[in-house]
């Protein structure tokens, strides 16, 4: 794996800055949550805005290496011309990204798990409306708020048990997974509140903490939202991140629908860079930016 040492002085700091505001976990001793719902999300714990630059990486889209940064960008049009219609999505984008994800990454096979549209337009009257029984998938919410990834190493290693199970029961079993997250925006350029990825090589292994993952109708309020819950460790779970001035973010500007953003929730294999610190940010460094809807994909890719 090429260390971050290596691109130090070169086209890396060579590209283009964006001011941004990263916002981050505080240092007090919290508990976290994620709590979901109809168009809305909201964490516990006190977060913080710091000042960053994220990097342009449009201009090198082909310096950045999967297994070295985490992410990468390929070039990859969709046959789906509507994103709006979820049966579409269901019918062709689902396998579209399992053959795409396949390809990119050498595995035997690949599921992918379910789709979620943000964006960042005004969602405030859809989380309003209640819904009973939300399901957090095939929905529409805002922009990610916050540096984080979205399981944590226990919930990848049961997703990747129970998801190869499901979908490869004759299976000859894994040797290692990599689960994903395949990100395309379907909005013209230049978003106003696009994707910012995190070098895998500036996270140390043991930063991180894990942030559970509550799906509901309504929030809770007052002490109802971190009042202790029975086998909450065994729930699922991201893993959020406190500041760190190390930390090196890119993004890839006026990126369009033919452009395929996948960077990596967790590699079993840590003798490469194996996860992708992610979070939106708001790009003032474009003039005339536009409202931001993109789709992302999980999916875990499998090797024999």
């Amino acid at each position: 794996m090429a260390s971050l040492a290596e691109d130090t002085d070169s086209i890396e700091d060579r590209a283009r800055q964006a001011p941004a505001l990263i916002r981050y976990l505080g240092d007090g001793d919290y508990v976290t949550r994620r709590y979901v719902s109809r168009g809305a999300e909201i964490n516990t714990g006190e977060y913080f805005d710091h000042a960053a630059v994220v990097r342009d990486g449009m201009p090198i889209r082909d310096h950045f290496a999967f297994h070295t940064h985490g992410f990468m960008l390929a070039t990859s049009p969709t046959a789906v011309t509507d994103f709006t219609e979820s049966d579409t999505i269901d019918r062709l984008y689902m396998a579209e990204t399992e053959r795409l994800v396949q390809r990119l990454t050498g595995a035997s096979q690949v599921a992918a798990q379910g789709w979620m549209i943000r964006t960042s337009a005004d969602l405030s009257a859809r989380a309003q409306e209640k819904v009973e029984g939300y399901q957090h998938v095939g929905g529409i919410q805002p922009p990610a708020g916050e540096a984080h990834v979205d399981y944590n190493e226990a919930t990848a290693h049961r997703a990747a048990q129970r998801i190869y199970a499901e979908r490869f029961p004759d299976g000859p079993g894994f040797s290692r997974f990599i689960a994903t997250s395949l990100w395309r925006t379907f909005s013209p350029g230049p978003q106003d509140w696009p994707l910012a990825v995190c070098d895998g090589r500036t996270v140390a292994a043991a930063e991180g903490k894990s942030n559970t993952l509550f799906v509901v109708d309504e929030f809770p309020t007052g002490d109802a939202l971190t009042a202790p819950v029975p086998g909450e460790d065994t729930m699922i779970a991201a893993t959020i991140f406190r500041h760190r001035a190390a930390h090196r973010w890119w993004y890839f500007s006026n990126m369009t629908a033919d452009d395929a953003l996948l960077f990596k929730f967790f590699d079993s294999d840590h003798s490469v860079t194996w996860r992708c610190p992610h979070t939106a940010f708001h790009d003032t460094s474009l003039p005339d930016t536009r409202t931001r809807s993109s789709i992302e994909v999980r999916s875990i890719a499998f090797f024999d």
